[in-house]
């Protein structure tokens, strides 16, 4: 007799998991970022938006670990408050498309033919659209227009690599058994082909959080995403331009190396989770 449920996504990968330096390494830094953005505000030494025009521009100190910027603000305090913007744009446009493009793929692939098409021909005009044109032409600026805009571009990215894993699926004995015992067929995507696909949408999400991170941080920049007085790395590069000129490369240096950090440390875990569960970008 067929077995009515879905076969398991993964055959004792959490022990080959903890077997992957690389990966352990990825997670624990990751971790400690997420916990960062979490607790910035308790872990800044000082208030992130005081000034103290006589201290502006100093170096690294006992007082000032990373510095102060032209206007005498703590850097690490900015860096660590900050985080949580930073965190908080990328993670919901991975959520957001995440959900949306899991929808899409799940569709397309459990009824095929002519709704299957549409659904690509949607995700493929969406591959056409730039992040930060859409934010500035549809939404305007501030913390919502980049993830409102970068949810719409990311997606067709979520959607393409589950789309191909949910096909497999959808062709598999179980899904055909299931149907034959008589589960509807929005069940049967929503607990049964959606279980299976979770570990690529997991995988695929990790990645893009890196890829949301700087884009959601190069909007900032571009001074249409995160406005000042508010820290956001993004917005902490651009601010540290000026300043650069003058030989004080604290504020950029700083943010942009959070930045980097946080993009290597998920890039990688989602490479290696990818490379685990299946499936490509």
């Amino acid at each position: 007799m067929v077995a009515l449920t879905a076969p398991p996504a993964t055959h004792s990968r959490p022990r080959r998991l903890a077997a992957d330096p690389l990966l352990l390494v990825s997670a624990i830094v990751a971790v400690l970022l997420v916990a960062i953005a979490a607790a910035g505000s308790w872990l800044a030494p000082y208030d992130p938006a005081a000034t103290d025009i006589l201290s502006a521009g100093q170096g690294p100190s006992s007082a000032h670990l990373l510095g102060t910027d032209s206007i005498g603000r703590d850097i690490l305090s900015r860096a660590l408050v900050g985080a949580r913007l930073s965190f908080t744009g990328p993670a919901l446009i991975v959520l957001g498309s995440a959900l949306v493009g899991t929808a899409i793929a799940i569709a397309g692939a459990w009824y095929g033919g002519w709704v299957d098409k549409i659904l690509n021909r949607i995700t493929t005009i969406t591959f056409a659209l730039p992040g930060v044109l859409v934010a500035v032409a549809v939404f305007g600026s501030g913390f919502w227009a980049p993830v409102l805009a970068l949810t719409l571009v990311y997606i067709p990215y979520i959607a393409r690599v589950v789309r191909s894993v949910a096909v497999r699926q959808r062709a598999l004995p179980y899904v055909e058994a299931l149907e034959l015992a008589g589960l509807p067929a929005w069940r049967i995507c929503t607990v049964h082909i959606l279980r299976n696909v979770a570990p690529i949408v997991l995988a695929q999400a990790t990645i893009g959080f890196g890829s949301a991170l700087v884009e959601f941080g190069a909007i900032s920049f571009l001074g249409l995403g995160v406005q000042p007085p508010d820290a956001e790395w993004g917005l902490m590069v651009a601010e540290g331009r000026a300043e650069v000129l003058d030989g004080a490369i604290q504020q950029s240096l700083a943010a942009g190396a959070f930045i980097v950090v946080t993009v290597v440390a998920f890039n990688i875990l989602g490479e290696r989770l990818t490379a685990r569960f299946g499936g490509t970008r």
